[in-house]
């Protein structure tokens, strides 16, 4: 299984997401620049945290328009994994990749310090390897994290089990404390907490983990190959 991990001009989580796939599952994994017009090589590609473009305009308004991102659109398209991560996650919903926004926190503070997870969907290829509604520690860092959406766009999350994560004690003011989202398909992810920063007890948690796992095992099972449950 290949993996992308995307950068822009100020992305600062990228090689987070890079040593997450390699120390811990030990797949192929490479940094693929935001002027690149070509991801068909890849299975999974990851989006990852920072201050793309300085986050001048609103944070992810300005990379939704790079090259790649029409790429990573196909790759959606075409039921590849999407994984967008605190910035990234942003620059998903600004793409329209996932429904809703992401807002100034509440606090008006920028915040950085672990959080609990509630996993509300592990029927992703995401969250398979968490329980349903079991507790997780994963980290946070932003500023603008607070989820939004309109009524309408609310109902279709939870008629459709979009929401993927919960905060068990919301940080930001996000609706109904959404950590979390998916696309109606399930293969575009986007959460502003960081799983790459939760890969070893060493960090304080290795929660984070399971999500690489999960992504694995989910393009194993697909492919007919030995799962690493």
């Amino acid at each position: 299984m290949k993996f992308a991990v995307l950068v822009f001009p100020g992305s600062n989580c990228d090689i987070d997401c890079y040593k997450a796939v390699e120390e811990t599952i030990g797949e192929p994994v490479d940094y693929v620049w935001h002027t690149a017009t070509d991801l068909s090589a890849y299975d999974c590609i990851l989006v990852p945290g920072g201050f793309s473009y300085g986050d001048y305009l609103r944070c992810g308004a300005i990379s939704r328009f790079a090259p790649v991102m029409n790429e990573v659109a196909k790759a959606a398209e075409a039921g590849k994994f999407i994984l967008g991560i605190c910035n990234g996650f942003q620059i998903l919903t600004e793409a329209g990749l996932l429904p809703g926004a992401l807002l100034r926190n509440n606090s008006m503070k920028f915040r950085c310090h672990d959080t609990s997870l509630k996993v509300v969907n592990n029927k992703t290829p995401f969250t398979t390897d968490y329980s349903e509604g079991e507790e997780i520690i994963i980290p946070i860092a932003h500023g603008e994290g607070n989820y939004y959406c309109d009524d309408e766009t609310f109902t279709r999350l939870k008629q459709n089990d979009q929401i993927v994560f919960t905060y068990s004690n919301n940080p930001n003011g996000s609706l109904a404390d959404i950590a979390g989202i998916c696309n109606e398909q399930g293969n575009v992810v986007g959460m502003m907490p960081h799983p790459e920063r939760a890969v070893n007890s060493l960090l304080g948690s290795e929660d984070g983990k399971r999500m690489f796992t999960s992504i694995l095992n989910a393009w194993r099972d697909i492919h007919g190959a030995a799962s690493v449950r």
